[in-house]
């Protein structure tokens, strides 16, 4: 009998060359006479070009050539914006691959060096002289849209690039004039800084005997950077490019976007007629390759005394930094604003967001991707409504969720129907788990000792694999292109099999899940699988890997492609074994005849047969070779509840995790080992967020959380043990029933970190604080409640001594 795979706990199979450093990442790459680029960064946040001088660096020996703005203006376009906000205008302001008269944040870049190898293309650099004219800055989104707030682009007054909204504006408006609580809040979805493990690289080399390009870049959608740079850049036929993305060392959403260094190393190799490589440094990485979140939300929302929400509303500032990113447009619209009910039958909504430039750098999704936003903004807004009726939080989000029954949902705003979802069960399940009326005692018993411990929820839905084209596209939501993807299977001859994806992976356990699917549904072991991946050459075009799209969309692409191989495996096996195809059976890797069990063809026996091609039905091809480009015909919607618990230090202000449970509902899961994996990553990082993680600009544009000195990102111990759960509600999208995890522990771990503090700073009086949650924004919002004679009676005393740590600004204390 078969193995089975779907299902299993296996480890992924491409992790032992990793862990024996056999990987072959950017940096290890070397060609033969590769020169080596560096990159000049603009040291002010918004300043006109006067003037750039290279001759001392031109004159530097091992430099073979420096080049600027004006060398690569003639030849070349301004970078792609390629998802746009739909149905409004958007005021498009893209970076050329070199500025040319203006800057618009530190790190812009200014000019470049090639040279025989990095360090003197490094110490070239500083002997660029660049003439500049500063000029006014601004870093703040709803500050850049006041009048007389400094202009960073003509076509965008008020420095907007999009006004866009969704939902009911009247019946919101009408709902929040009758209703018996209104609660409002200003929410900070702080700027984050994505810190992949390896830095971004790109390496070309152009062939001038074939006029081809090779690109190898750090890319999570080799196949859209191919065509982005050929068609919109660089203008040169898609097929005279080929990128090649080798391993990559994480992306977390940074490494979909196309960047000026792309199409610097391909327009230098053929400048100069031989391989060019650029690698990024950490100090590089924070000031120019896109950062995350950065929103200012004005919230509120409506509801009834007995716990029923009746409205919400939110406007929104999203800061979009110096210019417009590859997608990020979409991200505050259709991944945030038509997200932003939840998991909440709310019957009144209305989303309004300004996307907003500022001279910081160029904002776009990191994981999660406007769904943490939106997750983030009715979580606390709910909590805050709790709060506010004097209602245990869990038995609100009980009353406003959406029900088994409701499904699809369609929840006003724009967004495709939720497919399937089942809140309540993955909430009670959560709430067995945590012990929750015994957790609730504790904490009362806690308090009466003086110590302060606080349960945070986070019931959450999202947006996975999202799709399809036609609703996604330029038509639509405004995506540039669509969402489909691809795959090729092929059996050889000696029965191993070859999957071919577009997706692009980076970390995320592909090529096991992807081999555990093939495995199971030949009936082969799942050591004949080979699993191939980005290439542009000899691969269908993909789409990528981003959004947790890859097992929802790749993966159903490879599914179709086996069912076509079994297809015309059977027409083979009923030929070969002179059976009528009705009378065959599929089991254990071979057709049968019912009845008959001897009379059987493996599919192995069956890709001999057709390889060979001696004895094959009249009129059909040789080879099992079979290629899908799957379009969803909808998105897919996880969800779940996660609760934390946590113990908060009056007199330090510090935080300290006692347990953090995640009740995650993904549908059916092929590999939970996986799965839980993601789950572990995507919650630190939502952590992270809520406690330690912040991208901050001073009032010139410098940022100064430029190195991770300076940027606080976890470390293992700083996390606690975490208890995952699930529950199971298949999707119909998908022949798996699986609906993505990748970003879920993302999406979901922020509100209930955050949550879980201000309850346990309650007895204080404080109702909301803007992450991250370090100590001294703690320690002096408990002051602030401390030093109110109003709140004498109620706050509890203690020391006055700010604890000695902390640099994050204390405001956000709410009332």
């Amino acid at each position: 009998m078969a193995t089975t795979y779907v299902g299993e706990r296996l480890k992924r199979l491409e992790d032992p060359e990793l862990i024996v450093g056999a990987g072959n990442y950017m940096d290890d790459i070397t060609l033969p006479g590769m020169a080596h680029v560096a990159i000049l960064h603009s040291p002010y946040a918004h300043a006109r070009i006067l003037s750039v001088d290279t001759s001392r660096a031109t004159a530097l020996p091992g430099v073979v050539a420096v080049f600027t703005g004006k060398d690569m203006e003639a030849d070349t376009n301004a970078l792609p914006c390629a998802w746009q906000a739909g149905s409004v205008t958007n005021n498009v302001n893209t970076p050329r691959p070199l500025a040319v008269d203006e800057v618009h944040f530190v790190g812009d870049p200014v000019a470049f060096v090639v040279a025989e190898d990095l360090y003197t293309a490094r110490d070239a650099l500083d002997l660029i002289e660049v003439e500049y004219e500063p000029l006014p800055t601004v870093v703040d989104a709803e500050q850049a849209t006041q009048e007389g707030a400094p202009q960073l682009h003509e076509n965008a007054p008020n420095n907007v690039c999009m006004h866009w909204t969704a939902g009911n504006q009247a019946g919101t408006d009408t709902a929040f004039d009758q209703a018996e609580v209104v609660v409002s809040q200003k929410l900070i979805n702080q700027r984050l800084i994505p810190t992949a493990m390896e830095t971004r690289g790109a390496i070309g080399s152009y062939n001038a005997g074939t006029d081809e390009y090779t690109l190898w870049l750090s890319s999570q959608a080799p196949h859209v950077h191919r065509l982005l740079l050929a068609a919109f850049v660089l203008n040169v036929p898609e097929h005279k490019i080929r990128v090649i993305a080798p391993d990559i060392g994480g992306g977390f959403g940074s490494k979909i976007f196309i960047y000026p260094d792309m199409a610097i190393v391909a327009w230098a190799s053929r400048k100069l007629n031989r391989p060019m490589k650029w690698i990024e440094d950490r100090q590089e990485n924070y000031l120019w390759t896109s950062h995350g979140r950065d929103h200012t939300t004005h919230a509120e929302i409506a509801g009834t005394r007995d716990g029923k929400i009746t409205g919400l509303r939110a406007k929104t500032y999203a800061n979009l930094g110096g210019y417009l990113s590859s997608i990020a447009p979409g991200i505050p619209t259709t991944l945030y604003g038509r997200m932003a009910t939840g998991v909440y039958k709310i019957p009144n909504t209305f989303v309004e967001v300004f996307g907003v430039y500022t001279n910081t750098a160029p904002v776009d999704a990191y994981r999660g991707a406007g769904r943490p936003e939106a997750t983030y903004l009715v979580e606390r807004m709910v909590d805050r409504f709790a709060r506010e009726i004097g209602m245990d939080p869990a038995e609100v989000r009980r009353k406003n969720f959406i029900q088994p029954e409701d499904f699809p949902y369609d929840n006003g705003l724009g967004m495709l129907p939720y497919d399937s979802g089942d809140y309540e069960k993955a909430l009670n399940r959560a709430l067995e788990l945590v012990g929750y009326q015994e957790l609730r005692q504790q904490q009362t018993e806690a308090l009466a000792q003086g110590r302060y411990i606080g349960v945070g929820f986070s019931s959450y839905v999202e947006v996975c694999g999202v799709a399809p084209s036609a609703w996604i596209g330029l038509n639509g939501q405004g995506w540039g292109a669509g969402l489909w993807e691809s795959a090729n299977v092929k059996v050889h001859l000696t029965g191993k099999v070859v999957v071919t994806t577009g997706t692009a992976p980076h970390g995320q356990g592909h090529v096991t899940t992807f081999s555990q699917i093939v495995a199971d549904e030949l009936g082969i072991p799942i050591e004949d699988v080979v699993v191939q991946y980005g290439d542009t050459q000899g691969q269908p075009f993909g789409l990528g890997t981003y959004g947790s799209r890859s097992l929802a969309v790749g993966g159903t692409a490879i599914h179709r492609s086996v069912t076509k191989i079994k297809d015309k495996a059977k027409k083979i096996a009923a030929h070969l074994l002179e059976a009528s195809e009705e009378d065959l059976v599929w089991q254990d890797g071979k057709f049968m005849v019912k009845g008959s069990p001897d009379a059987a063809k493996t599919i192995q026996e069956l890709a001999l047969a057709a390889h060979v091609g001696y004895s094959l039905p009249p009129g059909m091809e040789p080879f099992l070779d079979e290629t899908t480009y799957h379009d969803p015909p909808n998105c897919t919607f996880p969800f779940g509840t996660h609760i934390c618990v946590v113990e908060v230090d009056p007199e330090t202000g510090k935080v300290e995790f006692l347990r953090y449970l995640a009740v995650d509902d993904v549908g059916n899961v092929i590999n939970p080992l996986i799965v839980d994996g993601q789950l572990h990553g995507g919650i630190v990082q939502g952590m992270a967020q809520a406690m330690w993680e912040q991208g901050v600009y001073d009032e010139s544009g410098q940022l100064v959380t430029g190195t991770l000195m300076d940027y606080a990102i976890p470390k293992a111990s700083m996390v606690p043990n975490f208890e995952l759960d699930r529950t199971v509600t298949p999707t119909d999208v998908n022949p798996f029933g699986a609906k993505g995890a990748g970003e879920a522990g993302t999406i979901a771990s922020a509100p209930a970190v955050v949550n879980a503090v201000v309850d346990a700073l309650k007895p204080f009086g404080i109702t909301h604080l803007d992450m991250p949650l370090t100590p001294e924004r703690l320690w002096r919002a408990i002051q602030e409640k401390r030093n109110q004679p109003s709140d004498s009676a109620t706050a509890p005393t203690g020391g006055s001594h700010p604890p000695g740590d902390a640099s994050t600004p204390a405001s956000g204390a709410g009332a």
